[in-house]
């Protein structure tokens, strides 16, 4: 379609006079200026480690305190209500690999598990009997489901390369895929760090604040005020080796606190920071705060200031491994036991050993002096009460032997 510009008047309208606006100086305009979106971290696993782990100190202190606790915490197998102390699951999982020992294999695990909800785990058959668990990146893993939409395998991307892994056990190896609960999503887990995403860009964006003020010489930026008696402007060639001296001769923390010389009229009046811009440091701590409430860090335990709700360190230690470390590692024997069961026997099941974890030793030390009270109870049950095998004895307690 053609168009002709100016358009043709209509027939009715060939009286009418056209308006025309001319504006009253040439080249002026008209500036609208409104408030820009917020940038936002992306949520892929990459991103998140890298803003998350790799620069902000607060997500870097949760995930290794969470992952590297988790990790030492001893296990125990059972087949039946019988338990093992040597199998051959318990040298795998003490020696998953020859790169690898026990407690760095459950380190990285519990940390894929948090900066992306997901853990890959492969085992490869490595011959004569030999079993070796590998973890898989998770940014390089995709869920492949059947017909059905059921997950079936794992797709992983090395480079150029790409393999798919059976989910579950095969003809040498398997692979077991290990997700936190992610309300949206069938096939993938939801980590705590993207629910701390607004905190987490919150605190980095108060830290690279706090960064360039001290380039300036740790000060706002000041007002140089040109008033001669004689009055005028500064001319060009003036204003641009004024500004050339001060970014070269005051700016940043080095040239902190040097005299600036003044001539020709200048006078420097200081620019304090006001209540209002100070709020950046409440702003990082209430961030912090976020961040290990997602977590399930408290807050106590990472030397955040304020909002301090356990009457003391023990308690806050206490909370930190009944209510974030043990739920965690309950999860993963629970998965793992399903995954080799098969493979080892199908009655084993793994659990953790909590009389042998020294942040419950209070705890601990409370129950059996609560049984060790009991008089109406005898020396076998106060042993059963506290997880031990009987010795046989059935004397209450102050009667003879």
């Amino acid at each position: 379609m053609a168009l002709k510009w100016p358009w043709p008047r209509a027939a009715g309208n060939a009286g009418v006079r056209l308006e025309r606006k001319d504006a009253p100086h040439a080249g002026g305009f008209i500036a609208f200026h409104a408030q820009g979106e917020a940038q936002w971290t992306r949520r892929d696993y990459a991103t998140l480690a890298r803003e998350g782990f790799m620069r902000n100190p607060i997500v870097h202190r949760s995930v290794r305190m969470i992952a590297e606790t988790a990790s030492a915490i001893p296990w125990l197998l059972y087949d039946g209500a019988v338990e093992l102390e040597d199998h051959p699951l318990l040298d795998l999982l003490e020696r998953p690999n020859q790169k690898q020992a026990g407690a760095t294999f459950l380190e990285t695990l519990y940390g894929h598990l948090l900066l992306s909800g997901n853990a890959y785990v492969e085992m490869i058959d490595a011959g004569t009997g030999a079993r070796e668990l590998h973890l898989l990146r998770p940014d390089r893993v995709t869920v492949a489901t059947d017909a059905s939409g059921w997950p079936a395998a794992l797709d992983h991307r090395e480079g150029s390369g790409k393999r798919r892994i059976a989910l579950g056990l095969a003809d040498g190896g398997g692979a077991a895929h290990l997700t936190l609960f992610h309300p949206l999503d069938d096939h993938y887990g939801f980590p705590p760090l993207e629910a701390a995403l607004m905190a987490l860009d919150t605190h980095n964006a108060a830290g690279r604040w706090n960064k360039a003020l001290l380039d300036n010489s740790a000060r706002p930026s000041g007002a140089l005020v040109y008033a001669p008696k004689e009055g005028g402007n500064l001319t060009e060639d003036q204003f641009a080796r004024l500004k050339t001296e001060l970014e070269e001769g005051y700016s940043g923390a080095t040239r902190a606190g040097r005299p600036l010389l003044l001539e020709g009229g200048l006078d420097w009046k200081a620019m304090a920071l006001t209540p209002k811009d100070m709020d950046f440091v409440e702003a990082k701590h209430s961030a912090s705060r976020d961040i290990a409430l997602a977590f399930g860090v408290p807050p106590m335990l990472l030397g955040i200031p304020g909002d301090n709700t356990y009457a003391n360190y023990q308690e806050a230690n206490r909370a930190f491994y009944r209510l974030t470390i043990l739920p965690l590692v309950a999860r993963t024997a629970k998965e793992l036991s399903a995954w080799l069961g098969v493979v080892f026997g199908e009655s084993l099941r793994l659990w953790y050993d909590a009389d042998r974890i020294d942040g419950l030793a209070s705890e601990r030390d409370a129950l059996w002096a609560r049984v060790d009270a009991a008089s109406f109870l005898t020396q076998d049950e106060k042993r059963e009460a506290v997880g031990y095998e009987p010795t046989g004895s059935q004397n209450l307690e102050g009667d003879a032997p």
